[in-house]
C-alpha cells in the first residue's frame, strides 16, 4: 500500500529557510518588519515545498484570525431551504463573499442566528468566543438589531451591515432600493401604465420602506396618483395572494403591479391568471430579487435583479480593509443592481389598442 504523503507545514518550511516559526509566520501574514532579504528566503522555501498557508499558522501572529462571519436570519433561511423553490439570497452570499475572502487569505464562516429568540446574545457570543473573528456581515434584520450590533461594539469587532443606513463608526452597504424600484416604477410609465401597485414587503426589513419610498417618489414625480395603490405583504407567497386580490378588487384596478420580492410577484402572477387576466395583456408584474425561480414561471418575470453576491464581497473587502488601517470610502456604500427584462410587461391593454 503506497504512503500517504504528508503534508507540508510551517514547521518543514521553518527548518527549510533556516529561521523561527515566527519568522514565517509574520512573512505569510505580509507584514512590515522582515527583512526583504528574509522575505525572499521564506518564499523560496513556500514555492520549494508547496506550502499552502493554513488559518492556523496565520493566527501564530495573534493579531487576526482571518476568519470573516457571516449571519443570517435562521427562521427565514431554513423555511427557504425547505420549500427549495429556488430562492438563492444565501448561495449568492457564499459566492461573493467566498470567493473575495480567498483572494485575501481569510475563510467566510457562515452563520444563522435567530432574531426573535431569546438566545440571540448568547448564541452570538458563543460564536465569538469559538471563533474571533477578524469581522462581522450582518444581513437583514440583523443589520439593524440594536441587541447584535451593540454586542459586536462591546466585543471591540468590526461589522458590515447589508441593507442599512446606520453605520455608527462601523461599515454600511445597501444596493440603492429607492433607486431600483423608481427604475421599476420609470420602465412601467413609460410603457404608458398610469396606475401602477406596489406589494411593499415586511416592515421588519428597512429596506421595505425604501423600496416603497422609491415607487412613491417616482409616481409623485410623474403626476399619479398612490392612493389604494399599495398594501402590505411580509415577503410571503401567501401574502403576495391576499394583497393582489385586494388590488385586483378594487373599482380601478392597477394596470401594473410592483412587488417586494419574488414570491409575492409569483403568487400575484397566479392570482391575475386565476381572475382570468393575461399577464402582461391585463396586468403587467415587475419582482425584486430576480431569483432563479422568476424565469421559470409563465411568463417570465422582469425583475429587479439584487447584486447580492457583490455587495457581500464588498462587505468583506471593507472589513479587511478596515482591519488593515485603510481609509475607508463615505458610507453607506452603495452597489447598485439594474432591471432585468422579461416577458411579464407590456403597455396596458387600452395603450396598446390605441397605438
Amino acid at each position: 500500500m503506497a504512503r500517504r504523503r504528508q503534508s507540508v507545514t510551517i514547521k518543514h518550511v521553518a527548518a527549510d529557510a533556516g529561521v523561527s516559526l515566527q519568522t514565517v509566520s509574520r512573512v505569510i501574514n505580509n507584514e512590515a518588519n522582515v527583512r526583504p532579504e528574509m522575505k525572499e528566503r521564506v518564499q523560496a522555501s513556500i514555492d520549494k515545498l508547496g506550502y499552502v498557508p493554513s488559518i492556523a499558522a496565520q493566527r501564530m501572529s495573534g493579531s487576526r484570525s482571518y476568519l470573516i462571519l457571516a449571519l443570517n436570519d435562521r427562521e427565514r433561511t431554513i423555511e427557504d431551504w425547505r420549500a427549495r423553490e429556488g430562492r438563492d439570497w444565501v448561495d449568492q452570499m457564499l459566492l461573493g463573499g467566498m470567493l473575495k475572502c480567498a483572494e485575501y487569505g481569510y475563510r467566510l464562516i457562515f452563520e444563522l442566528v435567530d432574531t426573535h429568540s431569546d438566545h440571540v446574545e448568547r448564541e452570538l457570543n458563543a460564536a465569538i468566543a469559538a471563533m474571533q473573528p477578524d469581522g462581522v456581515i450582518l444581513t437583514p434584520p440583523h443589520s439593524d438589531n440594536k441587541l447584535i450590533t451593540d454586542l459586536l461594539e462591546a466585543s471591540g469587532i468590526r461589522f458590515a451591515r447589508i441593507g442599512s443606513r446606520a453605520n455608527g463608526g462601523n461599515i454600511s452597504l445597501t444596493m440603492g432600493d429607492d433607486d431600483l424600484a423608481a427604475m421599476a416604477t420609470h420602465h412601467l410609465i413609460a410603457k404608458g401604465h398610469t396606475r401602477i401597485a406596489f406589494i411593499a414587503g415586511s416592515q421588519e426589513y428597512a429596506l421595505t420602506q425604501w423600496r416603497k419610498d422609491g415607487w412613491k417618489a417616482a409616481m409623485q414625480e410623474a403626476g399619479l396618483p398612490t392612493k389604494d395603490l399599495c398594501e402590505r405583504g411580509d415577503f410571503s407567497f401567501t401574502s403576495g395572494e391576499a394583497a393582489t386580490r385586494t388590488l385586483l378588487a378594487r373599482a380601478d384596478r392597477p394596470t401594473a403591479i410592483i412587488a417586494g420580492n419574488d414570491q409575492m410577484a409569483i403568487a400575484a402572477n397566479a392570482v391575475a391568471h386565476e381572475l382570468g387576466m393575461r399577464v402582461p395583456g391585463d396586468l403587467s408584474i415587475i419582482s425584486f430579487d430576480n431569483t432563479p425561480v422568476v424565469r421559470f414561471v409563465q411568463p417570465p418575470l422582469t425583475a429587479i435583479d439584487q447584486p447580492v453576491a457583490e455587495t457581500v464581497s464588498r462587505a468583506v473587502e471593507l472589513l479587511i480593509m478596515a482591519n488593515r488601517g485603510e481609509e475607508l470610502p463615505p458610507m453607506p456604500v452603495v452597489v447598485k443592481g439594474g432591471l432585468v427584462e422579461r416577458a411579464s410587461v407590456a403597455a396596458p391593454r387600452t395603450a396598446a389598442t390605441n397605438d
